[in-house]
């Protein structure tokens, strides 16, 4: 059975309705953990990060489990607890986010005492993560996974999701970008992110990925992925009406690994991420039934 992890922050999510609250479950990684075990059931699909001992965390830890996902690889710390987001739509549907995750249990993933202990990674057949990932680290773990996963001989998933204030700065963040671009074996960037992080145009960043060694797609919303290391050339069917754009990137990379690791070709691959990702733009939050 291929062994999948998929590395990253859960947090407690607040939607809110007027004055009342709704509660749930996000991540970038684990909305398409959920999307990848969906697409290929007979994929092992674990989570990785960090929970406290809280009631929170439990319910984390419960939905996690509820979605198929494996939970033997989430660490529990001792009077931590997870992050949390609460989501504000204004009248004319438009969405802010506001965080409180500077002392999310997940930046502490990887820690023992003084060193970094990457090793439970070697068990599995591919790792995916994102720039949310990196960017939740503390910079000297940040660097030493970075260093592992360069002698590593596991396949790396990446999408660099860029969200400027989870960096210490831009320059940073570029840095770190670079690296996992020239480490990982299949790249998903999305073409804003991309032309956030690095001050590009759309033209710039798909010549820059023109050279790509491996395998992936540059997302590209409703136009269609863009296909990295092998040409394809087909058309995509727009979504017929967006609804909540939430987990868009997330289901998209979700439905293209599940098809990559069970064997499709790059254009049925590509086909697979952009519907899943097309169906889930028409349901609101970024999980939708199954």
């Amino acid at each position: 059975m291929t062994r999948v992890a998929c590395i990253g922050e859960a947090m407690i999510e607040l939607s809110m309705r007027g004055s009342t609250a709704n509660v749930g479950v996000a991540g970038d990684t684990l909305n398409t953990a959920i999307y990848l075990k969906r697409a290929a059931p007979d994929v092992q699909v674990d989570y990785v990060t960090c929970l406290g001992d809280d009631p929170f965390s439990g319910q984390i830890r419960d939905f996690i489990a509820a979605q198929d996902i494996g939970c033997g690889a989430i660490q529990t710390i001792a009077g931590k607890s997870p992050g949390l987001y609460a989501i504000t739509t204004t009248d004319d549907g438009e969405r802010s986010f506001t965080y409180w995750r500077s002392a999310s249990a997940a930046r502490e993933m990887f820690q023992t005492g003084d060193t970094c202990d990457f090793s439970p990674l070697s068990d599995y057949d591919l790792v995916y993560l994102s720039g949310i990932t990196m960017a939740i680290l503390p910079p000297h773990v940040r660097q030493a996974l970075i260093r592992w996963l360069e002698s590593a001989s596991i396949r790396v998933a990446y999408d660099s999701n860029f969200r400027p204030k989870l960096w210490e700065d831009q320059q940073i963040a570029q840095e770190a970008t670079r690296a996992m671009w020239a480490r990982c074996d299949i790249a998903m960037p999305s073409i804003d992110d991309e032309m956030a992080l690095f001050d590009e145009t759309d033209t710039q960043v798909a010549a820059r990925f023109d050279t790509y060694q491996g395998t992936g797609a540059l997302k590209r919303g409703d136009l269609g992925p863009l296909s990295l290391g092998e040409p394809v050339e087909q058309t995509y069917a727009a979504a017929p009406k967006v609804v909540d754009t939430t987990a868009a990137g997330d289901s998209f990379n979700g439905g293209y690994l599940g098809a990559v690791l069970t064997g499709s070709t790059q254009a049925d691959a590509l086909r697979a991420g952009h519907d899943c990702a097309a169906r889930v733009v028409q349901h609101r939050g970024a999980i939708i039934p199954k």
